[in-house]
This record gives structure tokens, C-alpha cells and sequence, in this order.
């Protein structure tokens, strides 16, 4: 990787629903994205519900906007990680996440990596920058 390409990490913190931040989070990325800036994405803490399949926001008067997490794959934002322990914290499993994207060569469904604290930190040691949503 050329070294004049920015290493970008957002880490997602908060829940996705009640404030804009994870939307607009994502609405940066995709910019970001396009600038051939090389990003990943952390979803830590409450943020990690972002990430939780089958949410039905119809009740809130919202509209849902998990389905445009696919979307990040199509602007090769690949590296989408889950703090296993935020995960394990708020009862979820990695089954309860969403699928985000489909890997070209094999067809296969790609959901984001789980990781744990000591993963997070070193890839946080690379980066040139780091926003928080």
C-alpha cells in the first residue's frame, strides 16, 4: 500500500438508533471511501447493535438503515471489526450479526471479524487517524 494513502479507523460507539451518529458515520466512511483513503471500522460498546440483524424500526417512525452497511463492501471498505466483549456484554453472539457484503471469489457471506481488546488496540497503533461515531 502506498504510503500517501491515510489509514482511517471509525470506531462506532454508540447505539444506532436515538441520535445521527451512526448514520452519519456511515455516510462519512462511504466519502472517505471514495478518496481511496484505506478504512476500517470498529464497532465497540453500544455500537455494536448497529450491527445486529433482523432490527425493525417501523416503531420508532425511522427509517432502518442496516441494509446500507452492504454498501461499504461495494466501496471496498473490507475491514469492519466487533469487540467481542461489547458483543458478550450486551448478550449478543456472532450469529446475531449482520451479513455485510458477499466475498467476489467465493460467493460466501462476510459478516465482520470479532476480535477482542488486544486486536483493536494494535490496529488502532497504525492508523493516522481515528473518528469516533
Amino acid at each position: 500500500m502506498s504510503e500517501d494513502i491515510k489509514k482511517i479507523m471509525f470506531t462506532v460507539r454508540k447505539a444506532p438508533h436515538g441520535s445521527i451518529y451512526v448514520y452519519e458515520g456511515l455516510e462519512v466512511k462511504l466519502i472517505m471511501a471514495a478518496y481511496d483513503a484505506d478504512i476500517s471500522v470498529v464497532f465497540m460498546d453500544d455500537g455494536v447493535f448497529a450491527l445486529k440483524q433482523g432490527q425493525d424500526t417501523k416503531e420508532l417512525g425511522i427509517k432502518g438503515f442496516a441494509a446500507t452497511y452492504g454498501v461499504m463492501v461495494d466501496y471496498e471498505i473490507s475491514k469492519m471489526f466487533v469487540d467481542r466483549q461489547s458483543m458478550l456484554d450486551r448478550g449478543m453472539t456472532e450469529e446475531d450479526l449482520l451479513v455485510i457484503g458477499e466475498d467476489e471469489e467465493t460467493e460466501e457471506p462476510v459478516k465482520p471479524k470479532v476480535v477482542d481488546a488486544a486486536e483493536i488496540a494494535a490496529m488502532m497503533k497504525e492508523q493516522h487517524n481515528i473518528l469516533c461515531f
